[in-house]
């Protein structure tokens, strides 16, 4: 049985949350947990909640054992760029790109 969270719009890019989602792949939870509550990353807070929530879903839903859970699946995809503009000098204006992305989670108690 697999058991699905998803976090939409998180505020910072695919690529710095994908670089804290390879940390965890295929780790039990206790050790992504463990993992994730002394990472320094900002991805990392986000990561540590969602896998919270899908370790609450399968023990609510499904009646899964929390001890027999592991990370099966994780990914990172882009979401929608928030676009704004800077004032520069002599009028000019720079391009701001403040990325997003969404995480995904699945733990499951088969290997």
């Amino acid at each position: 049985m697999e058991v699905k969270a998803k976090l939409k719009n998180a505020n910072f890019s695919a690529q710095k949350g994908r670089l804290v989602a390879n940390q965890i792949r295929g780790m039990d939870v206790e050790s992504a947990l463990n993992l994730l509550g002394f990472s320094t990353r900002k991805a990392a807070d986000s990561f540590k909640k969602l896998l919270n929530s899908a370790i609450a879903n399968a023990e609510h839903n499904e009646g899964a054992d929390v001890d027999e859970l592991y990370v099966s699946t994780v990914f990172v995809d882009e979401a929608p760029t928030y676009k704004r503009f800077k004032a520069r000098a002599k009028g000019r204006g720079n391009k701001i790109l403040k990325r997003n992305c969404h995480l995904t989670i699945e733990v499951s108690d088969t290997k």
